[in-house]
């Protein structure tokens, strides 16, 4: 006897649910593998579980996002609104741009160049000219820099130079100011016990006096 016909419903018990989930989303994760290599199909396929967890499958040749692409060009249906479409093409121009910009870089390198012909071969050898003059004007600039900071420096060290010198003369002379001050204080002690000398020296004479 043959196997009877399965009712499709919802399943009530919560654990038989999830094994039937398991093994219908396997089987149909293999279906799509399968139609994929045989028939050279592009297949993007998304699950989600009860509980939301995610199970997915993309052909290896395609993504998801130019799957669903190609279902919103194809079926007419618009699965993007305007900002998500002009951010797409803005990332997609970005992206080639990069790449051009990737390419100039390796020509200016120098690299894979030899492709190129001489008309292609111009406007590189006038970028690395125009390059060479401006990194040449930033190194004029730069010493032209370091010369007026060395000038300034030599200035500032005669400044300070100047100032050392006129310092040194000022305590110079205070020194010596100080050194004038002590010794006339000590000669102007000495005086005082000579004086009374010179006044006792009149009293010594008395008969002089008495003859006249």
């Amino acid at each position: 006897m043959g196997r009877g016909k399965i009712e499709i419903k919802r399943i009530e018990n919560s654990t038989n649910r999830q094994v039937t989930y398991s093994k219908r989303r396997n089987g149909i994760m293999k279906k799509a593998k399968e139609i994929t290599i045989l028939c050279d199909a592009q297949v993007s396929l998304v699950i989600f579980s009860s509980t939301g967890k995610m199970s997915d499958y993309c052909s290896p040749s395609t993504t998801l996002t130019k799957v669903l692409d190609r279902y919103q060009k194809t079926s007419g249906k618009r699965l993007w609104d305007a900002k998500h479409e002009y951010l797409s093409t803005e990332v997609d121009r970005i992206k080639k741009e990069n790449d051009c910009m990737q390419i100039e870089l390796r020509h200016l390198k120098g690299e894979d160049i030899t492709s190129l012909n001489p008309k292609e071969l111009i406007p590189i050898e006038e970028a690395l000219e125009n390059g060479l003059v401006n990194v040449r004007a930033k190194q004029m600039e730069y010493l032209k820099m370091l010369k007026k900071n060395e000038r300034y420096l030599e200035e500032e060290n005669k400044h300070l130079r100047c100032i050392l010198h006129h310092q040194q003369i000022e305590i110079e002379g205070n020194m010596r100011m100080e050194m004038e001050n002590g010794y006339n204080t000590q000669k102007g002690r000495d005086y005082p016990s000579q004086m009374p000398f010179a006044f006792r020296a009149q009293p010594m004479q008395p008969n002089l006096q008495e003859n006249k």
